[in-house]
């Protein structure tokens, strides 16, 4: 398995995931980030974008996942993104990170996040 990766920190979307009525119909941001492993030798020797995953295409991909389809956990959502990044031929190995800094927890807090790490069959 390859080193090498590219990393998208920090895609905001807004989102109605959660177990609560309020959070389904008020919504809510969500931020992910995503790092996938991929050999990037051909890429850099062609220095041509069909031979490694359009970061700003999976940005897309990634927060349409993100917003579709509600569900109560925020680690569905992140098999769900983890599903579309490994689709890509290149994709190795996954990591997803969602975060849920909105969550409704009862004591101050910074952040929520839910981190899984998935690899192609």
């Amino acid at each position: 398995m390859t080193s090498d990766s590219i990393t998208l920190s920090g895609l905001r979307v807004t989102a109605h995931h959660g177990v609560y009525d309020f959070e389904r119909e008020d919504g809510q941001e969500f931020v992910i980030d995503v790092t996938v492993w991929l050999d990037l030798r051909a890429a850099a020797a062609a220095d041509d974008v069909a031979s490694t995953i359009n970061y700003g295409e999976l940005a897309v991909e990634v927060t349409d996942a993100a917003r579709a389809n509600p569900v109560d956990l925020i680690e569905t959502v992140a098999e769900r993104i983890a599903a579309v990044v490994l689709a890509h031929p290149t994709a190795e190995r996954v990591q997803v990170t969602v975060h849920k800094p909105e969550a409704p927890i009862s004591v101050p807090f910074t952040d929520v996040a839910v981190q899984i790490t998935r690899s192609r069959p």
